[in-house]
């Protein structure tokens, strides 16, 4: 079979991979239809984020099971599947607690990272991670289960609420799924971007958009807000603490969504202890956050977010449209889905 692998910083290649094969009671095997490529998937490329040499990337997916282990249950050939890509062991004591997110033996089972993921023709997983989609759901709306499902996770985080403002830096595809939802249960949303496009795309889904290159972004943001500060400011960059601190109220909060390894942020605690601000770093979403995502995705306009599909040996221009945005103004895309 085909597949896109890492071969390291600013290189990835379209190789011949065996198709995977049932070695476990418990397997699946899912012939992929689509994988949107995620934000973690492009800082791998760009050398942001630490990843396995030689792995399949990809892990946001949707597919058509081919074949099922003798112990598999819930599933059978045919089934239309989206796949929970966060593996874990529920031996450990996170695990046990119901923390899945946090399982301490993630060596090995990040899919798309350690373990081969999803950018090819078939992957193999164990009956856990695999849920049925609805039926009439699209694969092109069912694609952006997966970031919708890290949005609630940020979300419940925040404990956000109906008379929350949120301000949102980033339009990314995370920051506009974030923006869907927080349209759907906040009082106001203000999104903050730089990039053209980006901010194109922005204004055809919210009313109050600001561009975060002016000088006066912080101020024109707040003023977009009525003239108060956010009760919720949500960072979907990785590299904005400092501006988002300057844009929370009193009593808010700073949800830190994007990664950089290379970002470091000055901060003064007595900001945040004098004016009761936390800093929230949820982490990978816990499983049982994930059907909740599939059943809310029925309600959202998930699709209207992808604005390219392309087949695997495509995988160049696919990286190119959302890469090339190093630069700011290469951007090219929304979000982009590789068909299997």
């Amino acid at each position: 079979m085909k597949a896109i692998i890492f071969k390291g910083v600013n290189r990835l290649a379209l190789e011949e991979r065996p198709e995977p094969v049932i070695t476990n009671p418990d397997d699946v095997v899912v012939r992929i239809d689509s994988t949107g490529i995620c934000g973690t998937d492009r800082n791998i490329y760009l050398g942001n984020f630490k990843a396995r040499e030689g792995v399949i990337l990809g892990h946001e997916s949707v597919g058509v099971v081919a074949s099922v282990g003798p112990a598999v249950r819930n599933f059978k050939p045919g089934d239309r599947v989206i796949v929970n890509p966060t593996l874990n062991c529920g031996r450990c004591d996170f695990c046990q607690r119901g923390e899945l997110n946090f399982c301490d033996n993630k060596a090995g089972t990040e899919i798309g990272v350690d373990r081969d993921g999803t950018f090819a023709s078939y992957s193999l997983f164990p009956e856990q991670f695999l849920y049925k989609l609805p039926k009439g759901m699209e694969f092109n709306r069912a694609v952006v289960v997966e970031p919708l499902a890290c949005v609630l996770n940020n979300a419940k985080a925040a404990n956000l609420r109906a008379e929350d403002d949120v301000a949102i830096i980033g339009a990314g595809p995370i920051g506009m799924v974030w923006a869907l939802y927080a349209q759907r249960v906040a009082l106001r949303t203000t999104m903050l971007e730089n990039n053209p496009f980006r901010i194109q795309f922005a204004r055809k889904h919210l009313e109050r958009v600001v561009d975060s290159g002016a000088d006066n972004a912080v101020a024109a943001a707040i003023s977009a807000n009525g003239g108060r500060k956010f009760r919720v400011v949500v960072d979907t960059t990785g590299v904005m603490l400092e501006r988002s601190l300057e844009l929370v109220s009193k009593g808010g909060c700073v949800v830190l969504m994007g990664f950089n390894a290379g970002y470091k942020a000055t901060i003064h605690p007595l900001t945040l202890v004098g004016n009761g601000i936390r800093i929230i770093g949820a982490g990978d979403y816990n499983s049982q956050i994930f059907p909740a995502a599939i059943d809310l995705a029925a309600t959202l306009p998930l699709e209207s977010l992808v604005t390219h599909q392309v087949e695997l040996n495509e995988y160049e221009k696919a990286f190119g449209l959302i890469a090339g945005g190093q630069n700011n103004a290469a951007y090219g895309a929304m979000k982009v889905v590789i068909r299997s």
